[in-house]
């Protein structure tokens, strides 16, 4: 029985070590590269800079373009993140507590839950040339787009929360007389921080790091680029720039990895309060 043990616990470490290594290898190559030359990458990809090499990084900070992606991307991020903060929670809520009793609300989220199946490459090529015929080619018609299909995942996490949310105080808000808004406003709402939380993160990641939805709407003129997309354009058909490529992952990544170290408390949250319903 030890034996056995011992045995589990060692393929365990085994596996957390290969785990950690797929994580600090690409990071590790990422830093080093940054510091480098081109010729030195060309070298090695492991070895250290020697010397360092900052040229790549005044001339990302010295790039009009750089400014213009960092701003799309700020903006798309944040737009899409208010999109969700409001619409979400109140169309989630109102699912939550009338499917029990409308056949209709059941059907309605039935068929947002079969979204959930469709993988986005499958519908992008369909809704990018929706835009095209709208004339939203352009950040604030992506940031919708990318709002609307963010629905079906936000409204399943947030019913199956707001199921396991007990119903006596809004009973009691309603016997004092408070309405469905205010119930909502002021005893569920705050009740959702560690699930929303958890749902802006998921959805800065994503609209942060995305390459192809920008790539086929935003690649009109440089000053609909994204941060993903003025990285892609240090690579030609003949060469790749490794030092402004690793150059600029850095100056990417930074915002939103320290915006995610304040954040994953939330994260851990709303992945285990209501996880058991009572």
């Amino acid at each position: 029985m030890v034996g056995a043990k011992r045995q589990s616990n060692i393929i365990t470490y085994i596996i957390l070590i290969l785990g950690l290594l797929l994580i600090v290898i690409p990071m590790y190559i990422t830093l080093v590269t940054a510091f480098k030359s081109t010729e030195q990458s060309s070298v090695s990809y492991f070895t250290l800079p020697n010397p360092i090499y900052l040229d790549s990084f005044k001339e990302i900070l010295s790039s009009e373009r750089y400014y213009y992606a960092f701003g799309n991307t700020v903006y798309v991020t944040a737009f899409v993140l208010l999109g969700n903060l409001i619409i979400m929670p109140p169309m989630s809520y109102a699912m939550a507590r009338k499917m029990p009793t409308s056949r209709a609300y059941r059907y309605m989220y039935y068929f947002l839950l079969l979204g959930i199946f469709i993988p986005f490459q499958v519908k992008m090529m369909p809704l990018v040339k929706l835009l095209s015929m709208l004339d939203m080619l352009h950040p604030t018609g992506m940031s919708i787009l990318c709002i609307s299909s963010s629905t079906c995942e936000s409204v399943f996490l947030l019913v199956g929360y707001m199921s396991a949310i007990p119903k006596d105080m809004e009973e009691a808000a309603y016997i004092d007389g408070a309405s469905t808004f205010l119930t909502y406003r002021t005893i569920v709402f705050p009740l959702l921080k560690p699930m929303l939380a958890t749902l802006l993160i998921r959805q800065g990641l994503w609209m942060w790091n995305d390459f192809m939805l920008p790539l086929v709407t935003l690649n009109r003129s440089w000053k609909y680029w994204t941060l993903t997309l003025f990285q892609y354009n240090f690579q030609t058909d003949y060469a790749v720039d490794y030092s402004m490529t690793f150059s600029t992952f850095v100056m990417s990544m930074l915002p939103i990895l320290i915006f995610y170290c304040f954040m994953q408390k939330h994260i851990i949250g709303g992945l285990t309060t209501g996880a058991v319903k009572s």
